[in-house]
C-alpha cells in the first residue's frame, strides 16, 4: 500500500533534467520538511504536489520519501507562485519578473498568465515582445507538462519529451498514440528502443506491422552509421529478427513488412553479383547521382584550356624565390590543368600545400575563376593559412538557405566557377558529395585533395576511395618527404605508422616533437595528462586552448566522456555560471562541440566553440564558434553539444592542433586500426604525445582489415 504526501517544493538538492530524477525538500501542510526522491520530471520550486510512494531509509541520508507517482498542482500562495515563476522553468520569467508579476497580480498571477495574458501590459517595464515570449513559454510549458504526464510511466525522460514536442508541437500526443514508431525515424536522439518501449506500454503488439517496418529501417540506418550504404538482404533479415526478439518462425512477417516498405518506396533494392542488397532510397540515388554527374562532367568540354606543353615547360624552369616542384608534384599540376577531375593524395610533408599554391599561381595568371573549399571550418582555415587565399566550407560554398532548407547552389543554379579545389576530400560523405556535384557546372575542372590513408568520412559512403578505385579519375600520389618535413618526428612517424612500423622518439637532427609515454595502467592516464599540460605544453609555448586529447572511443574510463569531466576540472576550474544537462555540466568558458548538422543554426557536426554565456532566465546558452558566429541554444537543445577538451579521433578529421595527446590501450581493442592511429598523429602541428601500452599500438599497426565499406560507387562509375 502506498503512502501519500502533499506539500510544496521548497528547494532542490539534485535534479537531472534529462531523465527527470530529482531529490528535493518538500514543505508539507503542517510545515514539516521532508526529503523526497524519484523520477519526477518538470518540477519547479514553489510547485504544489501530491506524491504517492513509500518511506525508505537511506544508508547515508537517512529517512526519505521515495515517490512513484506525482500529481502536479499549480501553486496558490504568493510565496509559492513567486518561487515557481522565479525558478527559470518558464522562459523569460526569472526572479525579477516573477516579483513584478506577483506584486501586481498577487495570487491571481497564474490565472492572468493563462487566461488573460493581455493584462500583462498593465505592468510598467514589460513590453510587447516580452509579453509574447512569456505567453509562448507558458503555453509550451503546459503542453510539455501534459506530454510528460502521459509519458511518465513509459520510461521517457524530460529531454526526450522536449525533443518530441519540438518536432510535433500540439500534435505530439496524437502522433505518439497513432504510431509511436515514427519517433525513431523523425525525432533526432530517439532510437528504435525508446519508441518500442513507448509502443509496448501503449499496447502495440510485438508482431504488428509498424513495429517490424520500424525495426527494418532502424537496422538499415544502424548499418549505415558504420559507414556502409547497403546491407545484404539475408543479413538484414537476421539483424532485424535479433532486434525484434523474433525466431525463424517470424521470417515471413519480416518479409511481408519488407514488401510493404518496397511498395511505399521506403526502401530500395538492387542486385550485384547474384546477391540482393537493401538500402534507403536516399543512399542509392545519392551514389547513382554522383556517378551520373561525374560521367556527364567527363563528356562536357572544359570552360578553360591549358596547353600541356607550355605548362610543362614552365614547371621545368627553376624560378628564383619559388620552390621547385618534384616530378610527382609537376605531374599533379599537369593533371589538374588538363583533366576534368583529378585526385591528389599524399601524407604529411609530401608537398600538397605547395602544389596547391603553384596551381593557384597558374590559375591567377590565366585569370581563371576558381574557388577553394573544405568540408569543415578548421580545414578551410588551414587552406587559408597555407595558401594565403580565401577558402570556404562546403556548406557555405553551396549556401544553405534556412527558408527552403536546401542549398542555393544546385542542379538548377550552378556555382559560378571554372576550377573548384576541395581539400581534405577524404572527409566527404556520399550526401555532401552528391550536393556538391549537383552544383558543379559541366565545364568545371574539379580537384580533390586528401590523404587517402586517413580514416574515411564520418558519414556513410567512401567517396574519395571509390572514385580512385574506379580508375575513371586521374589520380596522383605524392610520396617524397621534403627535407624540412624530415626534421619532424611527427611527419617521419606518420609515415612509419602508415607502413606498419613502430614510431621512434629520437632521430639525429630531428625536432623532439613526438613522445611515447609507456604506461600499462589506464588509471594513470589522468596523472600523465595533468603533467603534460603543466610541464610539456607550457615549456613549448603551446596554448592549452590549442591542445586536444584524442581517444578512440567515447565510453569507458579513458573515453571522451570521462576525460572531458577530468579536463573540465583541470582547465576550467573557476566558479562560473553553469547548467546541468543529461549528466553533463556546461560552464561558461567551456570548450564544446556540435555533434549533428543543424542547418537552422548553420553549425555542423564537429564544429568546436566556447561557451560564452548561460542565461537561466531566458533558458539559453550562447556558444561562440568563431569571431563571426555566435549561436544561441535553448536549454532543451543542449543534447546537440558535448564537452570537447577531449574528442574522438573520428571527430578530429580535418582539424589540426598545436599539440595532441593520444591514449592507446587494449581497452580500445575493437577500434584499434592503423589508419586510426595515423589520423590521430597527423592532427598535430608542433607536438604529439602517445600515452599507453606498446602492445595496444602493435595491435593497431597490424590491423588494416575491417575498414572496407559496402558501397557501389566505384562499380557505378565503371559502368558509365
Amino acid at each position: 500500500m502506498q503512502d501519500t504526501l502533499i506539500g510544496t517544493i521548497e528547494r532542490f538538492l539534485f535534479q537531472n533534467h534529462e531523465n527527470g530524477y530529482a531529490v528535493f525538500v518538500l514543505r508539507s501542510m503542517n510545515h514539516e520538511m521532508t526529503t523526497v526522491c524519484g523520477l519526477l520530471p518538470a518540477l519547479a520550486c514553489g510547485q504544489e504536489v501530491e506524491l504517492r510512494g513509500a518511506w525508505v531509509l537511506h544508508k547515508r541520508f537517512g529517512k526519505q520519501f521515495e515517490a512513484q507517482a506525482c500529481i502536479r498542482k499549480l501553486p496558490e500562495t504568493i510565496t509559492g507562485i513567486k518561487k515557481f515563476l522565479g525558478s527559470g522553468l518558464i522562459k523569460g520569467i526569472g526572479e525579477v519578473y516573477a516579483q513584478k508579476l506577483v506584486d501586481h497580480f498577487g495570487v491571481e498571477t497564474l490565472i492572468i498568465l493563462d487566461k488573460f495574458p493581455e493584462r500583462l501590459s498593465e505592468i510598467s517595464g514589460i513590453g510587447k515582445k516580452r509579453i509574447e515570449m512569456m505567453c509562448a513559454a507558458w503555453r509550451e510549458h503546459k503542453d510539455v507538462a501534459n506530454l510528460l504526464v502521459f509519458l511518465q510511466d513509459k520510461g521517457v525522460g524530460i529531454g526526450c519529451a522536449g525533443r518530441i514536442y519540438k518536432q510535433y508541437k500540439q500534435d505530439s500526443l496524437r502522433i505518439i498514440q497513432e504510431n509511436p514508431y515514427r519517433l525513431a525515424d523523425e525525432v533526432w536522439g530517439i532510437g528504435f528502443k525508446t519508441a518500442d518501449m513507448i509502443a509496448q506500454k501503449l499496447g502495440f503488439s510485438l508482431t504488428c506491422l509498424p513495429r517490424i517496418k520500424a525495426g527494418i529501417v532502424f537496422t538499415i540506418t544502424s548499418v549505415c552509421q558504420r559507414g556502409h550504404l547497403y546491407v545484404e538482404i539475408g543479413e538484414l533479415q537476421e539483424y532485424t529478427k535479433q532486434l525484434l526478439g523474433f525466431t525463424d518462425e517470424h521470417t515471413d512477417l519480416v518479409k511481408q513488412a519488407l514488401q510493404a516498405l518496397y511498395e511505399k518506396e521506403k526502401v530500395y533494392s538492387l542486385e550485384r553479383d547474384d546477391k540482393k542488397y537493401i538500402t534507403v532510397p536516399s543512399h542509392y540515388f545519392s551514389e547513382k547521382g554522383v556517378a551520373s554527374k561525374i560521367n556527364d562532367i567527363f563528356k562536357a568540354p572544359p570552360d578553360v584550356y591549358f596547353d600541356s606543353d607550355k605548362v610543362y615547360s614552365v614547371l621545368r624552369v627553376e624560378t628564383p624565390g619559388e620552390i621547385y616542384l618534384n616530378a610527382h608534384q609537376q605531374e599533379g599540376i599537369l593533371s589538374c590543368l588538363t583533366n576534368k577531375i583529378t585526385v591528389i593524395t599524399g601524407g604529411p610533408g609530401t608537398g600538397k600545400t605547395t602544389l596547391i599554391k603553384k596551381l593557384l599561381s597558374f590559375l591567377e595568371a590565366a585569370h581563371v575563376t576558381y574557388k577553394l573549399a573544405a568540408p569543415t571550418g578548421r580545414a578551410a582555415k588551414r587552406i587559408i593559412e597555407g595558401t594565403g587565399r580565401f577558402a570556404l566550407t562546403l556548406h557555405r560554398l553551396l549556401n544553405f538557405d534556412v527558408g527552403t532548407m536546401s542549398f542555393t547552389y544546385n542542379e538548377r543554379n550552378a556555382l559560378p566557377v571554372q576550377v573548384l579545389i576541395i581539400d581534405e576530400a577524404s572527409m566527404i560523405d556520399i550526401f555532401l558529395a552528391h550536393a556538391l556535384l549537383k552544383a558543379v557546372p559541366y565545364g568545371t575542372r574539379l580537384v580533390f585533395i586528401g590523404d587517402i590513408d586517413q580514416l574515411p568520412s564520418v558519414g556513410p559512403g567512401n567517396f574519395l576511395q571509390d572514385i580512385m578505385t574506379s580508375k575513371q579519375v586521374s589520380c596522383v600520389r605524392l610520396t617524397h618527404i621534403f627535407r624540412q618535413a624530415q626534421n619532424s618526428l611527427i611527419v617521419m612517424n606518420a609515415h612509419k605508422i602508415n607502413r606498419g612500423e613502430f614510431p621512434v622518439s629520437f632521430l639525429p637532427d630531428a625536432r623532439k616533437d613526438f613522445k611515447f609515454i609507456k604506461e600499462e595502467r589506464y588509471e594513470s592516464v589522468e596523472d600523465h595528462i595533468k603533467q603534460i599540460f603543466v610541464r610539456d605544453i607550457a615549456s613549448q609555448g603551446i596554448s592549452a586552448d590549442n591542445t586536444m586529447v584524442l581517444t578512440p572511443m567515447n565510453r569507458g574510463p579513458i573515453g571522451t566522456i570521462a576525460l572531458n569531466n577530468f579536463l573540465q576540472k583541470l582547465l576550467n576550474p573557476q566558479e562560473r555560471v553553469e547548467i546541468a544537462h543529461a549528466g553533463t555540466i556546461f560552464k561558461q568558458g567551456d570548450k564544446v562541440m556540435q555533434i549533428r548538422n543543424n542547418y537552422d543554426k548553420q553549425v555542423f557536426n564537429g564544429d568546436i566553440g566556447l561557451v560564452e554565456q548561460i542565461d537561466h532566465e531566458q533558458r539559453q546558452m550562447v556558444v561562440n564558434f568563431n569571431e563571426h558566429q555566435r549561436v544561441v541554444y535553448e536549454f532543451d537543445e543542449l543534447n546537440e553539444l558535448v564537452l570537447s577538451y577531449a574528442i574522438s579521433i573520428h571527430k578530429s578529421q580535418g582539424s589540426e592542433y598545436d599539440a595532441v595527446i593520444i591514449p592507446i590501450f587494449v581497452q580500445h581493442f575493437m577500434l584499434l586500426q592503423r589508419n586510426l592511429i595515423y589520423t590521430a598523429l597527423t592532427r598535430a602541428k608542433k607536438m604529439a604525445i602517445f600515452i599507453g601500452q606498446p602492445r595496444a599500438l602493435a595491435i593497431a599497426l597490424r590491423t588494416t582489415k575491417g575498414t572496407a565499406r559496402l558501397t557501389f560507387l566505384s562499380q557505378f562509375l565503371g559502368e558509365q
